[in-house]
C-alpha cells in the first residue's frame, strides 16, 4: 500500500473512534491482526488473530468502561505500510476513575487492512485505572 492510502485507513479509523464509533477499527482488522502492548503489565503481551484480540483484549477493557471509549487522532507519519500514530483515549471505568492515556501506535497496514499494532502507552497509569484482564494475555 503507499503511505496516501495507509493514511486514509488511519482517518476513517480516527474519524469513528473520536466520535465513539469503533466500528471502523473492528472493520478494519485482518483476520491475522496482531496487537502487542508493550511493558510487564498483566495486560501486556501479543494478541494474535482477530477473533482473540477482540476477546482477550477489547471485551476485556469495554467491559470495565462505563461511557463510550473515545480516541482522538493527534498526529501521524505514514510511509509505505507503516504508519506511526500518536493518540489520546479517555473514559470513564465503572469504578468511577478516568482512564484517558497517551498513545503511540505503530501500525502496519497490508491489502487494506491492520495487519499489526505495537502499542506504546502510559503502562503505570493503565494499572492504576485498569483491573487486570480476566483473561490473561
Amino acid at each position: 500500500m503507499s503511505a496516501t492510502e495507509s493514511r486514509k485507513l488511519i482517518e476513517e479509523i480516527f474519524a469513528g473512534l473520536e466520535k465513539g464509533d469503533g466500528g471502523p477499527f473492528v472493520r478494519s482488522l485482518a483476520e491475522d491482526f496482531s496487537w502487542t502492548i508493550i511493558g510487564s503489565t498483566p495486560w501486556s503481551g501479543t494478541y494474535s488473530g482477530k477473533k482473540e484480540v477482540r476477546r482477550r483484549l477489547l471485551d476485556q477493557l469495554f467491559a470495565q468502561f462505563a461511557g463510550q471509549y473515545v480516541n482522538r487522532l493527534v498526529g501521524m507519519i505514514a510511509e509505505g505500510d507503516r504508519v506511526a500514530v500518536e493518540c489520546r483515549g479517555h473514559v470513564t471505568t465503572k469504578e468511577g476513575k478516568t482512564y484517558a492515556n497517551t498513545y503511540c501506535w505503530v501500525c502496519r497496514i497490508e491489502n487494506g487492512k491492520l495487519k499489526e499494532i505495537l502499542e506504546y502507552m502510559d503502562t503505570a497509569h493503565l494499572g492504576e485505572a485498569l483491573q487486570p484482564p480476566q483473561i490473561a494475555a
